[in-house]
This record gives C-alpha cells, structure tokens and sequence, in this order.
C-alpha cells in the first residue's frame, strides 16, 4: 500500500504507535538469575559522545551483590520488589516504583522530559506496550520492500547525509526487510553500545547487583578501598543526586560513598578505632586504563574504583564535563573526607594497596550498585561511556577475559557470535562506541535489537527500555521537535544515537501504522553540520511510524 495510508488506518495506526513507543513492563525486566559471584583479583591495573545529546551517565556497579531485595548493603529494593503490571494498571517506567512518578534512566538521575506545548515538562509515554507488541508477534503484516522503497526514498536522498546506508527488519522474527549498504561496514560510534549491552545481559544476570566494598588491609592499621567497577558511586548527598536532571529513584540511585564511609567508621569506632591508614585496591580491571581517543571529557581513565563517573564537578549536566586526571586517587580522598566527618581520622594521603585485598579480609562497610538490568538501560539512555566500559569489562569478567580494552571486545565478540549474530565485517575495540575503529554494519544492528525483541531472550529486554524516546529522554530528548520534519513522531520512536566527528548513527525501534514493530539501522559519513545530518536520520525514522509501507 505504500505510503497511501487511509485515514481510518492512520489514526488506528497512530493509536498503535503511542501504545508501542514506550517502555516494557517493569516486571519482565529482569532476569531471574542468581548472584554473580565476585571473581577473584586480576592483575591490577560520559558520559555521552561529544555533541551527541542531552543524555547523561551515572551507573553504579558492584560485583558480589545478591538476587531480589537480599544483598544491598544501603537497603535497596531488589528486582524481586518490582511489581509486574497487571491488566487495568498504569505500568510504571524502568527504575520507578509502582504508584511513583515515570522517570526514565540518566546519568545523574532519571532522564529529562521534553517541554510541554504550554511549558512545564510533559511526562515520556508510559510503558508496557513495546512488550505487547512483541509477545504479540505482531498481527499485521510487515511491510514490504517496495512500501518501503517508496516510503523512505526521499529521506534517505537527502543530501546532508552525505555517504549512508540503513537497514530495517522485522522485530518479530528478526528478517530484513530492506535497505542499502546493509552488509556494508560502518562507524557505529555510540550504537556499539547496543553489542556492549547485548553481550552483558547474555553473560551476567541481570539482577547481579555490583559492590564497592572497604576491608581490613594487610597491615595493620590500614584499610583498603576496594574497587567493584562502579563508575557512578557517588560521593553526594542523596538530597543533591539526580539523573537526568531529576532526583534518582530508589530503583536507579547510584551507590553512595558517604553511605559506606559511615557503614566503615561505625565498625571502626566500634573496634575502638579513629585513625587509620587508607589505600585502595585496583586490581579488578587489567591493561592500560587510557582509552585511545582519551580526552579527559568524553572519558575518565577506566579503573575499577571513582566517584560520579570522574567529574571535576559532579554535578555537571554538560555533555563532555571535565574529568580529573585520577579518578581512583580522587575517590579515595572523597572517601577520606567522609570519614573524617564521621569521626574517623585518615593519617597521610591514601595510595594504592600493594595487593589485592585477600578474599577473607574483614568486611567493614559495603555499598551496592543498582541491577545490571538498570545500569544497561541507563547506559543507553544516556549514551554513557564511562559506563559502558564498565559493563564491557563486566562482561569480560564473566567471559573469563582479562578486564580490559581488548579482553571486553573479545568477550563481546564471542557473545554475540554464540548468540547467532552474523559477525561478518564487525570489529570492535571498546565497549563505549568511541573508538573510531569499531566497524558494524547496519544489518547487524537491527539484529541485535531483534535479539533484544526476540521471546527466546527475556532478559535481553532492558536493551529495548533503555533506548532513548523521541522527544522525551536521554540523547533523543532535545529531537523530534518542531520544525525539525519529525515532529509527528515523537514519542513513537526509541533508538541509540551515535556521533564522532564527521559519524552519525541511529539504531532503534518503531512501531508502523499497522502496529507492526520494527528495527531500524540508519548510519551516515557526511561534511554536514551533526543537527542538520541527525535531523535527517530522524525523518527517515518518522517515516517509518507514519506508513505501514505495504
């Protein structure tokens, strides 16, 4: 049928996109694994894309934390305390408590909302439908090459686009319906974080919880900091933590640093203790910390051990903030501070431990990180790198792979090809999307959203509740707006973004006008300024919502 939608399917159609554009049940989320073990010590060793967006990062990983509401040191509901939604209910965003208001996942706290026609914040669509469109299996039929062809042609020609190639399947089962330079290729940037996210939910439990732990050093004296790979422990007050520009939710609140300072100065004071040598263990990752394209803005060093993703200020909502030169040393000295305000005094300045922490030193305080299914969805929301290199060498971990640049793509690799991606002309570097080596085509990328969709993989589903919604969160909050030719599909659209210098990529879901979901890989070289270029790609993505393309 093509584009020659008729008005009584446009508006039926416009009624299954609003339903489809929002998130999965909160309560099919998660996996129902156990806790994934702390490994044994290795060797020792922004948050978003420069100009990608409004997203920004702050996850907190722990690594020993336990299943459902058992484990946290800060008593933190586990993935066990979600309520699944029930017909007749209004289901509640990823990270929100039923009967809460809908946050999404962020950086600093849940992520922003676009601005409501008459100012104010207008909340992100509810979700719940995405998950029925895709248990449903899809009644429609899906669209066809020629709908398709005819559909998309005049946005893809557009010239700011410079060199581009796309694909688009079918979410359902997976099959490509069509493209150009499908199998060709390219600079994913940011959307590598989809093949992160992908091979992190396959190897660990998505209700593991990650742990920043303090214990009995080796001499006496001393206690060691130890270093669970939480890029967004953080070390402000609960009242000051937000993501996204509003305040975390008990679901998504990062660990806290003062929580485990005070945990720390009780045991101490207890024992009769109140000075203190400090150091702090980093032997969970391995390899150089410095990413290639290491700029101290985009990317901190990537150690085991820092508070609120290495910002100078932790507060910063900027896209590329200022990151100090030592993370580690500089969460130490948070630390320090903190316990010194709970009466406990730190002699000298902390320096890294001479060995990893023995597995059965005394625990004096721990802290616990949010679900791995929550940090994935934050990551994607806010196209968050530091994070993304945790999960990466998280994965690792699990993998068996040293924790480190290259151990974590070899680890993602491997996962995704014993998932059944075709890994034909795919090669990865980072976990974070920044290196401008990493090459994925766009077939793969709408397979791995399909892999997300696919029923054989429930917990691959907080890769579709993390993805950013047109218009309302994270990188894709301040697009889709007025005058930007995609307005009307705001709100019915969720996709990763991408952007390096010269790079833009786009990665998602769409729901069509005949209720159909489908997957949409769209990935471009071009001169053009990165508004004009990304504006384009989301105009190919609203035609995609306004057309059953039959």
């Amino acid at each position: 049928m093509g584009t020659g939608v008729g008005a009584a399917r446009r508006r039926r159609g416009t009624a299954a996109g609003l339903f489809g554009a929002a998130l999965l049940v909160a309560g099919t989320v998660l996996t129902s694994g156990g806790a994934y073990a702390q490994p044994s010590p290795g060797p020792g060793g922004h948050s978003t894309e420069h100009g990608e967006g409004d997203g920004r990062g702050d996850g907190r990983d722990g690594r020993d934390g336990g299943k459902g509401g058992r484990g946290r040191g800060d008593g933190k509901p586990g993935p066990g305390d979600t309520p699944a939604t029930r017909p007749g209910e209004q289901p509640t965003a990823p990270g929100t408590a039923a009967g809460s208001t809908p946050t999404g996942t962020g950086s600093t706290g849940p992520t922003g909302s676009a601005p409501a026609p008459g100012g104010g914040a207008r909340p992100a669509p509810a979700p719940g439908a995405v998950l029925a469109t895709v248990e449903a299996g899809g009644s429609a039929a899906a669209p066809t090459a020629q709908g398709l062809q005819q559909a998309l042609a005049a946005a893809v020609a557009d010239k700011s686009l410079g060199t581009v190639t796309f694909a688009v399947a079918d979410a359902a089962v997976g099959q490509l319906l069509y493209g150009s330079g499908e199998n060709t290729p390219g600079t994913p940037a940011s959307t590598t974080k989809l093949a992160t996210a992908i091979a992190a939910l396959s190897l660990i439990p998505g209700d593991t919880r990650l742990t920043t732990r303090v214990v009995r050093g080796a001499d006496p004296g001393t206690i060691t900091l130890v270093g669970g790979g939480d890029p967004t422990l953080t070390a402000l007050p609960a009242d000051q933590v937000q993501i996204g520009g509003q305040a975390a939710d008990a679901d998504t609140a990062p660990a806290s640093l003062d929580a485990l300072a005070r945990q720390t100065a009780a045991a101490l004071k207890a024992a009769g203790t109140t000075t203190v040598k400090l150091d702090y263990d980093l032997s969970m990752y391995a390899g150089n910390p410095q990413h290639k394209n290491h700029d101290a803005q985009n990317i901190a060093l990537v150690v085991p051990l820092m508070a609120d993703e290495g910002r100078v200020d932790p507060k910063s909502r900027d896209e590329a903030p200022a990151r100090v030169a030592d993370p580690a040393g500089k969460a130490a000295e948070s630390f320090a501070a903190l316990l010194k305000a709970q009466g406990v005094t730190v002699d000298g300045t902390a320096k890294p431990a001479a060995a990893p922490a023995a597995p059965a030193a005394t625990v004096l305080g721990r802290v616990d990180s949010p679900t791995v299914a929550r940090l994935v969805e934050r990551m994607l929301t806010t196209s968050d790198n530091q994070l993304a290199e945790a999960m990466a060498r998280q994965a690792a971990l699990a993998a068996g792979q040293p924790a480190s640049f290259e151990g974590a793509a070899t680890a993602v690799t491997r996962e995704l090809a014993k998932l059944g991606v075709p890994m034909t002309g795919v090669s990865l570097n980072d976990g974070s999307g920044l290196h401008p080596g990493n090459a994925v085509p766009p077939a793969v990328l709408v397979q791995l959203l399909a892999l997300a969709a696919s029923d054989q993989h429930p917990a691959l589903r907080p890769v579709l509740t993390g993805l950013p919604i047109a218009g309302f969160t994270g990188t894709l909050g301040k697009r889709y707006g007025t005058g930007s030719g995609a307005a009307a599909a705001a709100g019915l659209i969720r996709a990763k973004t991408g952007t390096l210098s010269g790079v833009n990529t786009l990665a998602g879901t769409v729901v069509d006008a005949d209720g159909r979901l489908l997957a949409f890989a769209v990935m471009t070289r071009t001169t053009a300024p990165a508004d004009t270029a990304r504006a384009a790609m989301d105009r190919i993505a609203a035609r995609l919502a306004t057309c059953g393309c039959r």
